[in-house]
């Protein structure tokens, strides 16, 4: 099996627009290929997994990744997906978060000897002058073109600023700029990415003529991307300062039945050959296939030594009620009024729960417990002592916990 087809078979391919010559490309390690990442926050999240395992993917075939990080269209903001615009970002705040990303990139990327790039749009688009941009990139859009794509369409009606209206001539620059600097060959991207895509490679054509057209291949990547990397406590990040290994391994771990084999192939390296032979399992066999995802995708991104902690500590955790390696918070005296506090401010500071009202819901469901005990009361109160010594071990729902301790 090629690595194109096996790319399909993971289920990681959903367009292409010239499926002999990408083949060909990737196939033969001839690709130089970027993918963009915005530095909203100072962390990548899971939903980012899937550019980085593709990437991965192509680098151990003889391909040559470019991470773009969108230090420069960060400043305006991509529409696509959004209800509203995007917050502005100070340049120092997008500098840090850049820096964060290649740290954590590394771990999946290996940018040693030239062998794959880090590169911030910010180095070519800052510099760029409003008239030259207008005469030299605008003359080869068409408004009313770019009205049809559905990035747009979809805030037209709320409101479209001028400002996010250029973000899909900043995005094809980019793969021009790319094109020119590092003969970059190839594009892949969500879904919602792809009229912008497109849009690069068109003006690539226009602008180095039809003999460039064999060099400009876009790829889609499936969207099952963007529905990664969020629960109802906010997002599940790669920085264990963020989110810690085990509760990394957790949210894995709890993946919908529906969707475990899915991930697995998509997501692990596993071999074809043995994830097709998972297909057959069912009931119990499927807390299996959930445990190997957990575990694989914990010791990609925290290490093999912290994998086997987070998988020792939820099996310690089922089957005695108690586990070294939970997940632990501190309270302090500031966190206390009068030598106590409520459950739903612990639940919060716990992490647990994004807010009382949650937390509130919870309790009313009947999901919340401490030392196995469920809570029915949304008023209790806990008394200092309650948390000194080892603690209390709070749960919400079937999967949740944590050690919650004096400091």
């Amino acid at each position: 099996m090629t690595l194109y087809e096996e790319l399909k078979a993971r289920g990681l391919i959903a367009q292409v627009t010239d499926e002999a010559l990408i083949s060909d490309l990737i196939n033969n390690g001839k690709a130089t290929f970027y993918i963009g990442f915005d530095p909203t926050a100072d962390s990548l999240h899971v939903g980012h997994f899937m550019a980085l395992c593709l990437m991965k993917r192509l680098q151990m075939a003889g391909n040559k990744p470019i991470a773009l990080i969108g230090g420069g269209t960060a400043m305006i903001g991509d529409p696509s997906g959004r209800t509203d615009m995007r917050q502005m970002m100070t340049p120092e705040t997008i500098q840090h978060n850049c820096d964060c990303f290649k740290e954590q990139m590394s771990k999946f990327i290996d940018f040693s000897d030239g062998k794959a790039l880090m590169v911030n749009n910010a180095d070519w688009l800052m510099g760029l002058n409003y008239i030259e941009v207008l005469r030299d990139v605008g003359a080869h859009f068409s408004v009313n073109r770019m009205l049809t794509a559905e990035c747009y369409k979809q805030r037209m009606e709320k409101g479209l600023s001028f400002l996010e209206f250029n973000y899909m001539i900043m995005q094809a620059y980019d793969f021009y700029a790319l094109y020119q600097k590092y003969g970059c060959n190839l594009q892949f991207g969500g879904d919602d990415q792809w009229s912008n895509m497109l849009a690069g490679t068109e003006l690539i054509r226009r602008k180095l003529g039809k003999d460039a057209s064999a060099m400009t291949i876009t790829l889609l990547l499936n969207s099952e991307g963007k529905k990664m990397g969020k629960t109802q406590s906010g997002a599940v990040w790669l920085d264990p300062d963020k989110t810690s290994p085990f509760d990394f391994y957790q949210y894995w771990r709890n993946v919908a039945d529906a969707d475990v084999l899915k991930c697995i192939r998509m997501l692990t390296f596993l071999p074809l050959e043995e994830i097709d032979k998972m297909d057959e399992w069912e009931g119990a066999q499927l807390n299996t296939a959930k445990e190997i995802l957990a575990f694989e995708l914990t010791k990609l991104v925290h290490g093999e030594e912290e994998a086997k902690k987070a998988q020792e500590a939820a099996k310690a955790l089922f089957s005695q009620g108690a586990a070294a390696d939970m997940p632990m918070k501190e309270l302090t005296e500031e966190d206390l009024t009068d030598g106590a506090t409520d459950i739903l401010t612990v639940l919060v500071k716990a992490g647990l729960v994004a807010s009382k009202s949650e937390g509130r819901r919870a309790v009313q469901q009947g999901g919340v417990s401490i030392d196995g005990e469920k809570v029915s009361d949304i008023y209790l109160s806990l008394e200092k002592d309650k948390f000194t010594g080892d603690g209390i071990v709070l749960k919400k729902g079937k999967k949740n916990f944590r050690k919650v301790v004096m400091k």
